[in-house]
């Protein structure tokens, strides 16, 4: 088997799989919630970091435009546009 993490002993890694095995649905759901919620906010905060001056709908366009790719984006809010020369 291929490990998971070049850093992680062979052990550990047996027993971190054994857990997600026992978890329930509804368990592993949460955990992937809270992880995407974590990249939004990781995202927003580099947006922020490379653009002080935007205001919340350009965050939210530039971030939609990461997230979901240009063309994407620019289908689900048109005025996406405004932001795809600019880094």
């Amino acid at each position: 088997m291929t490990p998971l993490s070049l850093d992680t002993s062979p052990e550990i890694e047996r027993r971190q799989i054994e857990s997600w095995r026992l978890m329930t649905a509804a368990a592993k759901a949460a955990i992937v919630s809270g992880l995407t919620g974590a990249a939004y906010a990781m995202t927003r905060a580099g947006v922020r970091h490379r653009h002080p001056d935007a205001g919340a709908r350009e965050v939210f366009l530039r971030v939609a435009i990461i997230a979901l790719g240009p063309e994407l984006a620019c289908a689900a809010y048109p005025d996406a546009r405004l932001y795809l020369s600019t880094p």
